[in-house]
């Protein structure tokens, strides 16, 4: 279908499809029902947003964050797609012209929330618009296995019985294979058209270092990335409001966002940040930010997230443009016991079991001394065969290891003692606090203040042996049992090495590294960075006029191309990225006229290739 490409090109100024979107394109244009996962940045809303132009009829976008709907109709109807949204935030006159445009036909994309799609008169408003698609945006909210289950998701499936012809598109960045069972399940998809692309993000950097003074570590980060956006998230609202408060107390322009927060702070909060009169957001891990930011160059995370799932998605919010970010986890062995506590409060057995096991996850991914792109991915069931991603810390600065036998030997031996001199397992703090030669009312009561080993580990911190424990696992030494309390027993290797005393290879603790980036990063675009600066002042200028964030205008890919190719009259602007025609015809003279400008009083610079 050649005029796929036609309109890419003239609509949103693209001159290719990124991996996957074509075939899923094609599937709907062909009325199939289809799931598709792409990762975040990798084009989802393209997915239905192209058809849509395609083919007589309404597109309609159940979409659950309202934030979002009018980002994404506001960058839609800039490049010249007749494209609105209903939703609680417009007046009861601005709700009727919208409505009244519906009945005459005037719009191809309509972005609402699944509620409001349950409501008596909207079935018969469904039934007279002329449907021609549903798509269902961040579908794995329907599953409560998902990170982020919302029960009104459910009430979607409904509009099968509705609109029994109308196709369905269910797309989400994140989902493991159970998620994803359960999207197909729940929304009815009739054999649906399957599309699952790679998670891999290649231009995101992901780093772990010990938490140590986080303020400090803070200031440290944000300060060599003064000019950047980036978002902070927090384990709590105090933490939030404490950390965006230290930060401002310094001269950064950080605000909070989180769910404790009146309603009109929290949206002029996140408005300032889409425009880029905030730099930094620091929001709650528990509290979604329905945002659609292109530019965000790094996402820090303050506190442990509870999850990989959660985890993926956060950092996913770096680097949307394609371009390089960074993605920072301040860990400690203080935060895992936080979250051991909050998990010991949840009532339901099975629940407290799956929450156990998807912490263990993140801990094991935060300390692992592997490729963490190695771990992510294989989170989601996807295998990464290149010997080292150069975009992460264990990768660019591996950790040096050190021979462990003899404290492996006391923890090995220590579990041994215990089940020997007990006749029943215990939890790794308890091994911990034998080691350690803590005097508390179970060991006394159990007798382990007499087991040889009690007390053989004063000479290291806690902490340390927690890390040496959870290495011993990952090494298959150690394994947890499956009960209602995890508990730490001897492998068959472990026994092994024990009895043996095998050598074994353990990894140094992390330090803090050189906050250095890779030689050359995925994504990467060199440019003429004056001319950069120069050309976002113009694009604030004319985002600030329309009242939109900045990257509706332009995302700062297509200003890194205009820096690095100097395009200094409209006609060139042809070859730029993200130049639809309409963005051509109102900006191009714009920002040639800008170019023309510097060049007159400053030379070409030349890029490789």
């Amino acid at each position: 279908m050649p005029e796929l490409l036609s309109t890419l090109a003239t609509t949103f100024g693209y001159t290719q499809f990124r991996p996957l979107q074509r075939e899923i394109i094609e599937a709907s244009l062909a009325g199939k029902d289809v799931f598709a996962l792409l990762p975040t940045g990798g084009g989802k809303s393209l997915c239905f947003q192209l058809p849509a132009l395609m083919r007589p009829g309404l597109t309609v976008v159940v979409s659950p964050l309202i934030a979002l709907m009018k980002d994404q109709v506001d960058q839609l109807q800039s490049s010249g797609v007749a494209a609105t949204y209903l939703n609680s935030t417009l007046s009861a006159a601005e709700s009727r012209t919208r409505l009244a445009g519906l009945h005459r036909n005037q719009w191809r994309l309509l972005y609402v929330a699944p509620e409001r799609l349950m409501l008596d008169n909207w079935q018969e408003n469904l039934r007279t618009w002329n449907v021609a698609c549903i798509a269902v945006d961040e579908a794995h909210c329907i599953s409560e296995w998902g990170h982020d289950f919302r029960p009104e998701y459910r009430q979607v499936a409904k509009l099968r019985d509705l609109l029994p012809e109308v196709p369905f598109m269910a797309l989400t960045a994140t989902a493991t294979e159970r998620v994803r069972a359960d999207i197909i399940n729940h929304l009815r998809l009739h054999k649906p058209e399957l599309f699952v692309a790679s998670f891999n993000r290649p231009n995101l950097t992901y780093r772990v270092i010990p938490k140590d003074q986080p303020i400090k570590q803070l200031i440290a980060f944000v300060s060599k990335r003064e000019h950047e956006s980036g978002i902070i998230y927090c384990a709590s609202r105090a933490t939030t409001e404490r950390v965006a408060e230290a930060l401002a107390g310094r001269g950064f322009s950080a605000r909070p966002y989180h769910a404790g927060l009146e309603a009109d702070e929290r949206t002029r909060n996140q408005e300032l940040f889409l425009r880029d009169d905030v730099r930094i957001i620091c929001a709650t891990i528990a509290f979604g930010m329905g945002i659609n930011k292109p530019n965000v160059r790094w996402v820090v995370h303050h506190d442990l997230p509870k999850n990989i799932e959660g985890y993926y998605q956060e950092t996913g919010r770096a680097g949307r443009d394609g371009l390089p970010a960074d993605c920072l986890l301040l860990f400690s062995a203080g935060d895992i016991a936080k979250q051991t506590h909050f998990l010991d409060e949840i009532t339901d057995e099975h629940e407290q079991q799956v929450a156990r096991t998807q912490l263990r996850q993140m801990v094991h991914y935060a300390e692992t001394s592997g490729c963490r792109r190695v771990e992510l991915l294989s989170y989601f069931g996807e295998s990464f065969s290149v010997n080292a991603c150069a975009a992460c810390d264990n990768c660019l600065e591996p950790r040096d290891s050190y021979d462990g036998t003899v404290v492996a030997q006391k923890f090995l031996s220590c579990v041994y003692r215990i089940r020997q001199a007990s006749g029943f397992a215990v939890g790794l703090n308890h091994i911990i606090e034998v080691l350690s030669g803590a005097e508390t009312e179970k060991i006394r009561r159990w007798g382990h203040d007499q087991l040889s080993t009690f007390g053989i580990g004063r000479d290291l911190s806690r902490s340390a042996w927690g890390a040496i424990g959870r290495e011993l696992m990952r090494l298959g030494y150690l394994a947890l049992s499956k009960g209602e309390y995890a508990t730490v027993e001897l492998t068959a290797d472990g026994m092994q090495a024990l009895r043996s005393r095998k050598s074994i290879s353990l990894t140094k603790a992390m330090e803090s590294p050189k906050d250095r980036s890779p030689v050359r990063r995925a994504g990467e675009i060199n440019c003429d960075e004056i001319l950069f600066d120069r050309l976002r002042t113009v694009r604030k200028r004319l985002a600030d006029e329309r009242k939109v964030p900045a990257y509706v205008i332009f995302g700062d890919a297509t200003l890194r191309q205009m820096a690095r190719l100097y395009p200094d009259n409209e006609k060139a602007m042809n070859r730029i990225f993200g130049m639809g025609e309409k963005k051509r015809e109102e900006f191009g003279a714009v920002f040639a006229a800008a170019i023309k400008e510097y060049l007159a009083t400053s030379s070409r610079q030349h890029f490789e290739a």
